[in-house]
This record gives C-alpha cells, structure tokens and sequence, in this order.
C-alpha cells in the first residue's frame, strides 16, 4: 500500500480507501450503463455476434469511464486526484484533445 500512496502522492490510509471505492462504484456505473445502451440498441449476446458485441461493448465503456470517474471523484472530494487521472486516460484513448485549451 505504501507504493500507491507514494506514486499516487496520496497522505492518508482513509484517502486511499475513498480512492478505491471511488474506482469500485465508477467500473460498475460504467458496466451498467453500457448494458443499458446494448439493451436499448436491442443487441444481446443471443442475437448478435459475440466478438461483435463486445467489441461495440468495449467502444461504449471506454469513452465513457474517464467522464464518470471524474464525476464520481468530484463527489467523493477526490477531484485533485482523478480529474488529471482521467486526463491521462483520455490522452492514452486519443481523445485527449477534449482537454487541450
């Protein structure tokens, strides 16, 4: 746990909780959503290509996890730790020219 909290810069074990959490609500809200956007497509694994679903799964979930992480650590009081976090996914993603002023 100390590696994490010297890479992450973080100062406390309850920081680091809040972190993990944050990261644990984020990866389910996502999930869900894009579930949610597969069923209102009418795609299901029974009718639809399985590499093609989770492909278009996939193309759902990863432009849609940085946004919500930011969302979901602001509300948790987190923002300074994952709004450049998400920043960094983004760029990764090749969607970093959202941020860019």
């Amino acid at each position: 746990m100390d590696d994490f909290k010297k890479r992450w810069n973080i100062t406390s074990n309850f920081q680091m909780l809040i972190i993990f959490v944050v990261f644990a609500i984020n990866g389910t809200i996502t999930a869900r959503l894009s579930y949610f956007f597969m069923d209102s497509l009418g795609l299901y694994k029974h009718n639809t290509n399985i590499a093609f679903y989770y492909f278009l799964f996939l193309v759902l979930v990863l432009p849609i996890y940085p946004f919500l992480l930011m969302a979901t650590g602001f509300l948790f009081g987190q923002k300074l730790f994952f709004f450049p976090f998400a920043k960094k996914l983004l760029g990764q993603m090749g969607l970093g020219f959202i941020f860019k002023t």
